[in-house]
């Protein structure tokens, strides 16, 4: 078994949303100031994508308006930021965005050194994040969602297994683990500020590296965005690796968690109509990831081929998965997917975990 070593440094850098040239030109002094680089975003357009991974946020005045009409998710160290001047209308939409701060230029300037610098201290590290949606219903995101999670947690990597999909049923049923206790969504559901990484971590059902946050079998609840941004900031805090099993009609709450991710990857059997149907998701998906690729499982039965499908949908092919007549068998008996190590499944996700994190599970060639 290869000894535990942590992941490598994985730091988001700051985002700046902002279209005023004299403000950016401030900002991006402060933050050299504080030994940090930033990304700049010129509207929320631009943003999107960016707006949950990055550790802090300032968006200047100028866009304050237009990031609220573009309904933003509320997140965590969000900071509206102008001069003294042009304040007025920020000083109002402050609290509709979810600002934790007003930063008035000049005066704050030594304060915002600070925030930058925090954002590259040694350790200041962020867990990769996957998401996984299915191209049709019974795509098998789910399973795949399982294996990767399996498959980190054999990688020695603090792993958590988020279930975004209310209607899937619980992805502790797919690992087996209806039985465990500790909390489930409904119990998250009012979550709507910084969640203590530790605490959610002791609280969920867990097993050795990995801890899943999934669904019970009552009443249906929906998880308000403020939620599912409170806990994905937790667990970028507090874990190594996030996979997150997405709904294919994506709510509030799932963009949320897309927009978070580092990779998504949509999985379609080989087959004209799911092929047709993932392109409706893949439209929808699309514009909230900035890496979003096709996995193509097997059987096809009209012989349509991998390459052929992720060429449909203008994605890039990020592997395929061969038909594993076990795999069902092993669940319906309450053995977590890729658990074994060994078939199609399991190997595909330890590709996907070692090209992400570097990390190889035990025994893994």
């Amino acid at each position: 078994m290869p000894s535990r070593t942590s992941v490598p440094p994985h730091r988001r850098p700051p985002l700046v949303v902002t279209a005023d040239g004299d403000l950016l030109d401030d900002l991006l002094r402060l933050a050299a100031a504080g030994g940090v680089e930033v990304e700049v975003a010129a509207d929320p357009a631009a943003a999107r994508t960016r707006w949950q991974p990055a550790p802090l946020v300032l968006v200047g005045t100028d866009q304050a308006q237009p990031c609220l009409r573009a309904r933003l998710p509320r997140r965590s160290r969000l900071v509206l930021v102008g001069r003294a001047g042009d304040m007025e209308p920020g000083w109002q939409v402050a609290d509709l965005l979810g600002a934790e701060h007003v930063a008035v230029l000049p005066a704050a300037e030594p304060w915002l050194v600070d925030q930058f610098a925090d954002c590259g201290v040694d350790g200041a590290t962020s867990a990769r994040v996957v998401a996984v949606v299915g191209g049709r219903g019974g795509a098998g995101a789910s399973i795949l969602s399982g294996g990767l999670a399996v498959t980190a947690a054999r990688a020695r990597l603090r792993t958590l297994l988020l279930d975004a999909d209310p209607l899937g049923g619980g992805l502790d049923l797919v690992l087996g683990w209806e039985q465990l206790e500790g909390l489930r969504w409904p119990a998250l559901t009012g979550a709507d500020g910084r969640v203590d990484a530790p605490a959610l971590v002791r609280a969920l059902p867990s097993r050795g590296d990995l801890v899943v946050l999934s669904w019970d079998r009552g009443d249906l609840l929906a998880v308000p965005a403020e939620a599912m941004a409170a806990t994905l900031d937790a667990a970028r805090r507090g874990r190594e690796f996030v996979v997150v099993d997405l709904p294919r009609q994506l709510d509030d709450a799932a963009v949320t968690a897309l927009q978070a991710a580092d990779r998504a990857f949509v999985v379609v059997p080989a087959e004209l109509r799911a092929t047709a149907a993932a392109a409706r998701v893949v439209a929808v998906a699309a514009p909230h990831c900035h890496d979003l690729s096709v996995i193509v499982r097997g059987p096809a039965p009209g012989r349509l081929r991998a390459a052929e499908v992720a060429r449909a949908l203008g994605l890039p092919l990020a592997g395929t998965l061969r038909p594993e007549p076990g795999l069902c068998r092993g669940l319906e008996r309450g053995e977590a997917p890729a658990a074994g190590g060994r078939g199609p499944l399991a190997e595909l996700c330890q590709r996907i975990v070692t090209d992400l994190t570097g990390q190889a599970p035990a025994g893994a060639a």
